[in-house]
């Protein structure tokens, strides 16, 4: 009879939330300031890395907060009958592990990508040094935009502003290299932001600097790119091998057992 009931309950639920009689979305924003908490710093970053401008990062963060009430809110009503205060906390605990896992696969994602992503940083500073010769940095960044990688696009937009608006000081550069915290972004963003500020006279000489800075990152990230391939010619090699041997061993008892046989 419980199961009747706990399935007739949960049937119940479903269609009250499908049909808007219960609102998760609106309780989430309702305490949206409480739930933001848990909103991971590299969050926004992660889900660009992945989808572009393709996803909104709020939408998929209150999609995540709205999946982990819903299972915290189901696991306690199938334990209804013997609720404990132990059994809600395991409650919320599944919930929370729901909630983390989103991010979770986003990290996994990035560190399995993290060599194309960095590499966009030193071609992407390439062409912006080009454009630093002729012009000054803000005006630079601003119309390296357009062909700038989609990933950067919203932060480039972000710092620029910041900088038109009369902000002079480093912050615009840090707060881009924290919202994309690729390798050296924070160095680079450092000597962009030495350079906006050098005179005339030794623009030439940071510019060199500069240029040379991002040669070494051109190189770093053509090395990483050979050591991956390297490394993914070495471990279909090992597989091959390990393959042709258990197959050989195989082939090797089946022999052994047939002259046992017979």
């Amino acid at each position: 009879m419980y199961f009747e009931i706990l399935t007739v309950g949960i049937v119940a639920f479903v269609v009250l939330t499908v049909n808007g009689y219960i609102k998760p979305n609106k309780f989430i924003q309702d305490n949206q300031d409480i739930f933001m908490k848990l909103k991971e710093e590299d969050y926004e970053f992660l889900v660009k890395a992945k989808y572009g401008d393709g996803l909104d990062a709020d939408v998929l963060f209150q999609k995540r907060i709205k999946n982990a009430l819903i299972i915290i809110v189901l696991l306690i009503f199938i334990m209804l009958s013997s609720l404990s205060a132990v059994k809600i906390v395991l409650a919320i605990a599944a919930g929370y592990v729901s909630f983390k896992m989103d991010y979770t696969n986003l990290k996994n994602y990035y560190k399995r990508h993290l060599l194309i992503i960095d590499s966009m940083l030193p071609y992407y500073l390439k062409g912006l040094e080009i454009l630093i010769q002729h012009y000054t940095v803000p005006v630079a960044i601003g119309k390296s935009i357009p062909d700038a990688p989609e990933i950067f696009r919203d932060g480039l937009v972000d710092m620029i502003n910041k900088i038109n608006a009369g902000d002079s000081t480093v912050t615009p550069y840090m707060e881009f290299a924290q919202t994309y915290p690729v390798r050296d972004s924070m160095r680079m963003m450092r000597l962009l932001y030495r350079l906006s500020l050098g005179r005339q006279e030794r623009k030439q000489e940071q510019l060199i600097t500069f240029s040379k800075t991002i040669s070494n990152l051109q190189q770093k990230a053509r090395d990483n790119r050979y050591k991956e391939r390297l490394d993914k010619m070495e471990s279909k090699t090992m597989s091959m091998l390990v393959s042709t041997g258990v197959g050989v061993m195989i082939l090797l008892v089946i022999q052994i057992m047939n002259m046992m046989s017979s």
